[in-house]
C-alpha cells in the first residue's frame, strides 16, 4: 500500500505554503500528496505549479467536482498539469453533493449516475488523445483535445454507492475515498469495484482512501476533536450512508487515533481491506503529536 497525505496548507495557506508541504512530504519519501477543490485553490492549476517546483512525488486531486467544468475543459486542463509535472497527476473527480450543485451553482443535480457516465465517456477518450464524437442527454461533443507533452493521468472517481462504484470500475482506474470506514471497503466498495473492473477486461483498480490521523495519549479528546472538525460529513447524505453503513455516528467513528502501535494497526487494517493508496488527514492537536503522527506515517514508506 502507498502511503501519502492530504494537504494540510491548501485551506489556510499560501502557494508557497503548498510547495513547501509538497517538498518536505517528497523528502520524507511520502509517494503522493492531494489536494482538494473546495472553495479556495483552483486544484489543477496549484498542483501545475507545486509540480514544476517538486520532482518525484504523485499529485492528486481529491477531488475535482465535474458539474461546473466541461469534459473536454477538464481534459486539456488535466493533460496541461500532466505535461507540467512530468505525468505525475492523479486526477480524482467527483460529483459533489446536491446542495452544493443545486444551492450553490445553480446547476441540476438530476441523474447524477447518468451525468458521471456521460462525463466519463468524453473525459476518458480525450486524455487518451482520441477524438470524441458523443451524443448524449447531457452532454453532445465532437472534439478532441491535443497537448504537447500530456499524458493521460491516472483517473479515480470518487464512488460511494454500488452504481457509481460499478460505472468507476468498468470506466476508470480506480476510486478515491474520504470517509468510508475499513469494513465497508472490504465488504462493499473493493468487492463491488473488483467485480466492474473485472467485467469490463480492465486492471485491478487503485483504491485511494483518505481518513482523519492522530497519534495521541488522549484518544478520547482526538475524536471529540474529529468529530468537530469533520461534523459537516455526517450531515451529507452519500456520506452518512457510508458511516451507517459502517455502523458511526460521524467522523470520530472512523478517525484513526490512538498510540503508534494502534495508528500503525489501524493503518494496517486498511491495506488488509484491499486500499492500495491511503492518503491520511493528520489533525494533530500541539506540536508533540504532529511530530508522533508523522513518524508513523513515514514508517510505512
Amino acid at each position: 500500500m502507498r502511503i501519502g497525505l492530504v494537504s494540510n496548507t491548501v485551506g489556510e495557506g499560501t502557494i508557497d505554503d503548498v510547495i513547501n508541504e509538497a517538498r518536505e512530504a517528497a523528502a520524507d519519501g511520502f509517494h503522493t500528496l492531494w489536494t482538494p477543490q473546495i472553495f479556495g485553490f483552483d486544484a489543477l492549476t496549484l498542483l501545475a505549479l507545486v509540480g514544476r517546483s517538486v520532482p518525484g512525488i504523485e499529485l492528486g486531486t481529491a477531488v475535482v467536482p465535474t458539474y461546473p467544468r466541461h469534459p473536454m475543459m477538464l481534459a486539456q486542463q488535466a493533460l496541461t498539469v500532466q505535461a507540467a509535472t512530468g505525468g505525475r497527476l492523479a486526477l480524482g473527480i467527483g460529483l459533489s453533493h446536491q446542495i452544493v450543485v443545486e444551492n450553490m451553482w445553480g446547476i441540476s443535480f438530476e441523474k447524477p449516475v447518468r451525468h458521471m457516465r456521460e462525463y466519463l465517456n468524453v473525459l476518458m477518450p480525450m486524455l487518451e488523445g482520441k477524438p470524441v464524437s458523443f451524443n448524449g442527454e447531457t452532454y453532445r461533443v465532437n472534439a478532441a483535445a491535443q497537448v504537447a507533452g500530456g499524458t493521460r493521468p491516472s483517473v479515480l472517481v470518487a464512488a460511494l454507492g454500488a452504481q457509481m462504484l460499478r460505472l468507476c470500475g468498468a470506466l476508470t482506474d480506480g476510486t478515491s475515498l474520504w470517509c468510508v470506514g475499513p469494513e465497508t471497503i472490504r465488504n462493499f466498495t473493493v468487492p463491488t469495484l473488483r467485480e466492474a473492473a473485472e467485467a469490463a477486461g480492465r486492471p485491478a483498480p487503485r483504491v485511494e482512501a483518505s481518513l482523519p490521523v492522530c497519534v495521541t495519549d488522549d484518544p478520547g479528546a482526538a475524536r471529540a476533536r474529529a468529530a468537530k472538525l469533520f461534523a459537516i460529513y455526517a450531515q451529507l447524505p452519500s456520506y452518512r450512508a457510508m458511516m451507517d453503513q459502517e455502523g458511526v455516528a460521524d467522523a470520530s467513528g472512523l478517525a484513526i487515533v490512538g498510540s503508534e502501535a494502534e495508528v500503525s494497526d489501524q493503518i494496517k487494517n486498511l491495506a488488509s481491506a484491499g486500499v492500495t493508496d491511503f492518503a491520511a488527514a493528520a489533525f494533530p492537536s500541539n506540536p508533540d503529536e504532529a511530530a508522533r503522527t508523522r513518524a508513523v506515517l513515514k514508517s510505512f514508506v
